[in-house]
């Protein structure tokens, strides 16, 4: 293991120290020279910051809301696709697509499609009669971060559909036609041999990509650059916009180091309440 705890050291490791160590330093990319220790002065900067609370809450919408919505997504198309259906395989092939293509391509795509000009999206529902005139989703303080937030369940969910579609594979038959013959109909199976079943792929799914997508940078920025008017901005945006528009590494890294925390936070809290559930039922 050793050449890969090496690897791990140096990819992560001395990076992690190094954004910790500038956080309570104060560093600029125009002064090279600037290394002063401030202590708790970035944060202090970071907190104070207008559009912190509002970054924040934006993160939690985006990374809640997809989440979310890539679970249901992704259990619905799953089942479906496990059923005994006609070209079943094709359908499998064809729904890892939108997960495969860049998301480089895809952010493209979906802004020329929801342009409200000459987007095929406003075109077809304005036909339609769903809406009466092109609407700006993606320039619309009122739709932003919505509309990216459904283009990013469009392409994570297919990753869903095959990792549960492999945890619905292990699941015995036999469970089923047991529950069947006790009289179990399809929404009593499916909370009682299904869930149960596919339990530690849902929360290793939901643990990574509340992860992947509460850290996530490039989707947002290819889309609306967290426009119009930070309706859309992240607290990963953020640390962008501190580190490569004002080139303050002190507070990029403070706000960065405030992230981990938020995130070591909330993955220990699921295990310590996990324990005191435990802890209480076996006192019952």
């Amino acid at each position: 293991m050793a050449p890969a705890i090496i690897f791990m050291i140096f990819l992560i490791g001395i990076p992690l120290i190094q954004v910790i160590w500038d956080s309570f330093h104060a560093k600029s990319l125009t002064n090279p020279n600037l290394n002063d220790f401030v202590g708790l002065e970035n944060f202090k900067k970071v907190f104070a910051d207008d559009l912190f609370t509002n970054n924040l809450k934006n993160t939690v919408v985006w990374t809640v809301v997809s989440v979310i919505g890539e679970l249901i997504l992704g259990l619905f198309v799953g089942i479906a696709l496990n059923q005994k259906i006609r070209g079943r395989v094709a359908f499998r092939s064809m729904i890892i697509v939108p997960w495969i293509v860049p998301i480089a391509v895809a952010g493209l795509t979906w802004t020329w499609m929801l342009n409200p000009d000459y987007g095929i999206f406003n075109y077809l529902l304005v036909k339609t009669g769903l809406i009466e005139q092109s609407v700006y989703w993606l320039g619309n303080k009122a739709t932003a971060l919505l509309t990216v937030t459904f283009i990013n369940i469009w392409r994570t969910f297919p990753y869903w559909v095959i990792s549960i579609l492999a945890g619905l594979q292990s699941i015995p038959d036999d469970l089923y036609e047991a529950a069947s013959i006790d009289g179990a109909n399809l929404v009593s199976r499916f909370f009682n041999v299904t869930l149960p079943g596919i339990k530690n792929v849902l929360s290793t799914l939901i643990f990574m990509h509340i992860v992947w997508t509460s850290v996530n940078f490039d989707f947002i920025w290819i889309t609306t650059e967290g426009g119009p008017n930070y309706a859309s901005e992240t607290l990963p945006i953020m640390i962008y916009r501190y580190a490569m528009k004002n080139y303050d590494i002190g507070k990029s890294s403070a706000l960065s180091v405030i992230m981990i925390v938020i995130l070591l936070a909330l993955f220990a809290i699921m295990p310590i309440y996990r324990i005191i559930r435990k802890k209480a039922k076996g006192a019952q």
